[in-house]
């Protein structure tokens, strides 16, 4: 029997101690509570009041905010009509620049080319016969000065062949 004192000594130890650790869980768990209770009220004491304070100016800046974004929106789109306007313009502006150019150059090339046929008809009409004429004249000259003094005279060079080349 004394093994059974033992052991209802040593099981009645177990279950004091048991008892005396589940008494410090206890007060450990209630001081620990008692902690974030006074940690929650000082969180709402300070946080809220902020919370609400944002959540008023969220209210008071939302029309705001949607305002702006409105705006922003309805001049993104005037701003590309605008664009799309200022396009077309410079497409046309272009597109007449291009065929202004091609005019002139048509013009000039007939100008050109009128120049070149009233040199051509210039040269037909007046030098050629100046020409003839000239020579006929000095050759007449040539003539009555042997007839009158019996010489030739030494040949000069003639003005015309310059005037040709300047034309």
């Amino acid at each position: 029997m004394e093994n059974l004192t033992i052991f209802i000594a040593v099981t009645a130890a177990a279950v004091v101690l048991q008892a005396g650790i589940l008494v410090a869980m206890y007060l450990a768990v209630r001081q620990s509570t008692a902690r974030l209770e006074a940690l929650t009220s000082e969180v709402r004491s300070k946080v809220l009041p902020t919370a609400d304070l944002v959540q008023s100016m969220l209210l008071d800046l939302r029309p705001k905010v949607e305002t702006i974004v409105t705006n922003a929106c309805d001049s993104s789109t005037v701003l590309r009509r605008q664009v799309e306007r200022l396009d077309a313009t410079i497409s046309d502006m272009v597109d007449r620049a291009r065929l202004q150019v091609i005019r002139a150059d048509e013009l000039l090339g007939r100008t050109l080319d009128q120049v070149e046929r009233t040199t051509d008809l210039v040269h037909k009409t007046v030098v050629s016969p100046v020409r003839q004429a000239s020579g006929l004249i000095q050759g007449l000259a040539a003539g009555l000065e042997f007839f009158f003094t019996g010489r030739r005279r030494a040949r000069q060079p003639s003005p015309v062949a310059q005037d040709e080349m300047f034309i």
